[in-house]
């Protein structure tokens, strides 16, 4: 048989050196959207494997290949992110967000502002981008550096300290999502487990942006859009007009609820009856329990609005915008995990790994770092380290839980953000920080929290492989 003279050049880890490389170069120094980026990339593998081959019509079957996993991606990710993005819009349009955030300051005084305020940014990242969650909590940060005349840099580092976290680690944001679905990791796991082991590393992070603040105090500045002026009716608005506490934070406690309880009662399966299995894995699957926040989302924001069915319909309309050019990224970072597992890279990577006894966990953590560093983008570090930690997988796993390599992702995507991140320059412009201050304190900050949190995942990989929930 034919044997075609590139076939040793386009092997399976040149494929995937290639693969990274351009998806680098195309973002970061081209400027191509990431969907492109994505999915020219699943192309570029599906081609490059072609050449290693000798039938008829292989390159035809190569696209039609990248199309198909396309398709099959989005069927697994695309509602639940489209309701996601209706659950965090709700949350910011009616009102609940602000609620949320208020409620947690007063229960904890303006004394433990900073503990409300990373409270409030881990939990509304958790169906809400870190972008959003920013530009709702900066403007009280800003009041209450305002009202008491001190720590501004200590309020809106603790806003990242909790928002970052969430938005790497626990679905249903896009990111997390995507890597909990390539991983096949239970959702409820990664739900439940990104949160318990999301808190050392919030408080490690809330504890170092003290320490900062001390050291590096940046005064309260003027920002485009937020004049000193405004903060002082921010900050003396009442709350009259906002829904109750508990109907606003429901859209995203129940969700989680109900899938962390199809997790428990598919693992104890044999102690419930077949009625209560069978409810329980309707309202736990993920789009069920997703559209139910939803539906209160939406119900309170008509409530609070006081619009009809035809005026929430039209509602809907924006954030499923937002929402199909997330589920286009995601998907085509699925097209290009799945066409890279194709390739026959994990084989070919597994191999090298084993010769050279390769912690799993900490090469997750350093292909996502990498990806970030390079490039910026978290959520594209992710996709593209959890696939290709899929196609490492052989029948015997990771040797860990796969939950452990999820933490390791989320948390390496997080590392060492600096100028090629949009996030660096929200935090920066909106903030009112100068470049210098924004890499001494956002960048800083988000290093050490991806640090903890791959301590963390070695730790756990080492003591509990199996994990214990």
């Amino acid at each position: 048989m034919f044997t075609p003279p590139l076939a040793l050049v386009f092997g399976p880890l040149t494929v995937l050196a290639v693969s990274m490389v351009f998806i680098v170069v195309a973002i970061a120094w081209a400027r191509l959207h990431a969907f492109f980026a994505l999915f020219f990339a699943a192309l570029l593998v599906g081609l490059m494997t072609a050449l290693n081959q000798t039938e008829s019509g292989r390159f035809a079957r190569a696209v039609e290949a990248a199309m198909r996993e396309f398709g099959i991606a989005a069927g697994n990710i695309g509602f639940t992110i489209a309701i996601a993005a209706v659950i965090g819009v709700a949350l910011m349009e009616s009102g609940a967000a602000d609620k949320i955030i208020r409620r947690f300051i007063g229960v904890l005084g303006v004394q433990r502002a900073s503990l409300a305020l990373l409270l409030c940014g881990f939990v509304l990242a958790i169906p809400v981008f870190f972008d959003t969650v920013f530009f709702l909590l900066i403007p009280l940060a800003r009041a209450l550096s305002l009202r008491t005349g001190k720590n501004y840099l200590f309020y809106v580092l603790a806003i990242c300290a909790g928002g970052v976290i969430t938005h790497g680690t626990v679905p249903p944001t896009p990111g997390p999502l995507l890597v909990a679905e390539t991983l096949k990791l239970d959702l409820g796991v990664a739900i439940i487990g990104g949160i318990v082991f999301g808190l050392i590393p919030a408080f490690v992070g809330l504890a170092w942006s003290k320490w900062i603040n001390a050291q590096m105090p940046v005064p309260l500045r003027e920002t485009a859009g937020s004049s000193l002026e405004s903060l002082a009716e921010v900050s003396a608005k009442g709350e009259d007009q906002l829904p109750g506490f508990w109907v606003s934070i429901a859209p995203v406690l129940l969700p989680v609820v109900l899938i962390g309880a199809w997790s428990v009662v598919s693992l104890l399966r044999d102690s419930f009856s077949p009625a209560v299995v069978e409810g329980v894995s309707l309202l736990g699957n993920k789009n069920v329990a997703m559209l139910l926040g939803a539906i209160i989302a939406l119900a309170v924001y008509a409530r609070q609005k006081r619009v009809g069915l035809k005026q929430t319909g039209t509602f809907l309309g924006s954030p499923l915008e937002t929402a199909g050019v997330i589920i286009l990224i995601t998907s085509a970072g699925g097209a290009y995990g799945a066409m890279i597992k194709n390739a026959g890279v994990g084989e070919s990577v597994r191999e090298l790994a084993a010769g050279n006894s390769v912690n799993f966990v900490l090469l997750a953590w350093v292909l996502a770092a990498v990806v970030r560093v390079a490039q910026g983008s978290a959520t594209v570090a992710m996709i593209t380290a959890s696939s290709i930690m899929l196609s490492i997988a052989g029948p015997s796993g990771f040797g860990v839980h796969p939950f452990y390599i999820f933490l390791a992702v989320g948390y390496g995507g997080t590392t060492l953000s600096w100028m090629n991140d949009s996030g660096f320059w929200v935090f920066s412009r909106m903030g009112g920080l100068t470049e210098a201050e924004t890499l001494r304190s956002w960048t800083v900050l988000l290093t050490i929290i991806s640090v903890v949190g791959l301590v963390q995942a070695l730790i756990g990989a080492a003591l509990w492989p199996n994990l214990w929930f």
